[in-house]
């Protein structure tokens, strides 16, 4: 499956800070649809993701009824971008 979504950059704490793009609401019913098939264990989802130019591997966290998306630091810093931004990204979920 592959999907493109847009939202804003969050902060969810835990025991760590990390900075998260929540899956849109429309596009969280197209993941859970295939969840169970890709999901290697506590509903963690493996997904190529990329955003620019820079692609990196990850894993979709369920959150609240929905689908949070890691952005790793060195993505953070190659596309230059930061909490409270508006970015797209590109998701490959279950091709591989």
């Amino acid at each position: 499956m592959r999907l493109a979504v847009t939202g804003t950059l969050i902060e969810w704490r835990g025991p760590a800070p990390f900075v998260f793009l929540p899956v849109p609401a429309e596009e969280v019913d197209a993941i859970a649809a295939i969840a169970r098939e890709v999901t290697y264990g506590w509903g963690a989802i493996p997904a190529t993701v990329r955003i620019g130019a820079t692609e990196y591997t990850t894993s979709l966290f369920p959150r609240d009824g929905g689908y949070l998306v890691p952005v790793k630091l060195a993505v953070q810093r190659a596309e230059q971008v930061d909490l409270g931004d508006e970015v797209r990204a590109d998701l490959r979920i279950g091709e591989g």
